[in-house]
């Protein structure tokens, strides 16, 4: 079993940072590649960034040179560096990690005041 636990969502400015953590733990065999989601209220989920474990990256295009996703694979753990972060990006940012199955972690909250 894998267990994924988010860490340094919180409130911030517009302009603002933050960087969020990813911590994976349990047997992790084959893994392709973990990531970022993010669901606003009422909205759909929707992808931010991945990495795979070739150590390509991916982002959406709305947060494509602001956010920068990373990984140290000696303390399996991914970060999510969050630079000018706006109101939009408000959300609850939700950690994943893939192999044969998705995994998912329990959310975070980021929340950006005008």
């Amino acid at each position: 079993q894998v267990q994924l636990v988010e860490s340094g969502g919180g409130l911030v400015q517009a302009g603002g940072s933050l960087r969020l953590s990813c911590a994976a733990s349990g047997s992790i065999r084959s893994l392709n590649g973990m990531g970022w989601h993010r669901q606003a209220p009422g909205k759909q989920r929707e992808l931010v960034a991945t990495l795979t474990s070739s150590g390509s990256t991916n982002y959406a295009d709305s947060v494509k040179g602001r956010f920068t996703i990373s990984r140290d694979n000696a303390k399996n753990t991914v970060y999510l560096q969050m630079n000018g972060l706006k109101p939009e990006d408000t959300a609850v940012y939700y950690c994943q990690l893939q192999t044969s199955r998705t995994y998912w972690g329990q959310g975070t909250q980021v929340t950006v005041s005008s």
